[in-house]
């Protein structure tokens, strides 16, 4: 299948070279970003590969059906940058990769946890000017914290086995349950999540009941002080309310992976330009606010996983053999 690649960087080519010798597929890369203008790149193509950045809305599935694109293989786990209701209408597959490696981001949560209870980034900085007082570094033990944990799927899940290592007091809420995590955690509401918690850490899809899921009415019914995790989609937070709860100190601690406009940021190097989001600039001037660049599933292994499950993907729908990562079949979407 001749497949093209959008947003690819060169630390993902070597990954899917060396996977696609076990499958034949002709890859062909492009650092652009999929929208509506870029999808005419897809020409001779049979499916294309996106990622969370990557524009998939109407106007750039009606492109790409002009070209005879029919597929889309998501290489990642979210698909909220996928306009369904166009992909059914137009009949395109889609694909994702549901669990490509959900310790690297339940790792990553932990990283920031750590990062800014016991303020690393700070020690550091201070080190390396030879300033080794302990004046403003002190943290506090995870041990008997109680940890709000929202979405228990493969994430969310390995996250409760580390946490629970920690000695942590573990909460959870899913709206499906996993029998397997009631030895560890205490399934309960929202609400008891946001009263209880002395850090919370979001690990659910962004769709149209969780976009500002974190707003300022609920950002009020948290503890003080509370550290907020996210590693999972930037609107989950209403960001204007995260900053005005950072200045009144209502939220003491704020690490994310993930923002609502990260697509004009983020994999971009910015080091030589005037940023122009307001918003994010005045983020990163907090103290007790960590940010990184969608780097929580950025591991070895991930990669490998990632890559794998993406061309393994594409073979099963050329050979029309089952394939478990279909989110959307094109041959049953007329129905």
């Amino acid at each position: 299948m001749k497949v093209a690649f959008f947003s690819i960087r060169d630390y993902d080519k070597p990954f899917f070279e060396k996977a696609n010798e076990g499958y034949g597929h002709t890859l062909r890369f492009f650092e652009q970003s999929l929208n509506p203008e870029t999808a005419k790149l897809s020409q001779g193509c049979e499916a294309v590969c996106a990622f969370v950045q990557d524009d998939l809305s109407r106007k750039t599935l009606q492109a790409l059906k002009k070209h005879k694109i029919s597929t889309v293989a998501l290489r990642c786990s979210g698909f909220n940058q996928v306009d369904l209701q166009a992909a059914k209408e137009l009949q395109f597959t889609i694909l994702t990769v549901p669990k490509y490696s959900p310790h690297a981001v339940a790792e990553h949560a932990v990283a920031l946890m750590l990062s800014l209870n016991r303020k690393i980034p700070k020690a550091w900085s201070h080190t390396k000017e030879g300033n080794f007082s302990l004046s403003g570094l002190m943290g506090f033990d995870m041990f008997k914290k109680t940890a709000g944990i929202i979405g228990t799927g493969y994430i969310g899940s390995c996250l409760a086995e580390i946490l629970h290592g920690f000695g942590c007091e573990i909460l959870a809420y899913d709206p499906k349950p996993n029998p397997s995590l009631k030895r560890l955690i205490t399934y309960t509401s929202l609400r008891e999540i946001w009263k209880k918690s002395d850090i919370i850490s979001l690990h659910c899809p962004l769709n149209e009941q969780t976009k500002h899921l974190i707003s300022a009415k609920v950002l009020l019914e948290m503890k003080p002080g509370v550290m907020l995790i996210n590693t999972s989609r930037g609107a989950l937070l209403d960001t204007h309310a995260v900053i005005e709860a950072l200045k009144q100190k209502q939220l003491g601690y704020l690490g994310i992976d993930v923002y609502e406009e990260e697509e004009n940021l983020f994999s971009k190097d910015l080091s030589s330009e005037i940023i122009q989001d307001d918003t994010f600039s005045r983020l990163l001037t907090f103290p007790n606010v960590i940010v990184t660049s969608h780097q929580a599933y950025f591991t070895k292994e991930a990669l490998q996983s990632i890559s794998q499950q993406t061309l393994a993907g594409l073979s099963s729908l050329e050979k029309k053999e089952p394939c478990e990562n279909v989110l959307w079949d094109g041959s049953s979407l007329s129905s």
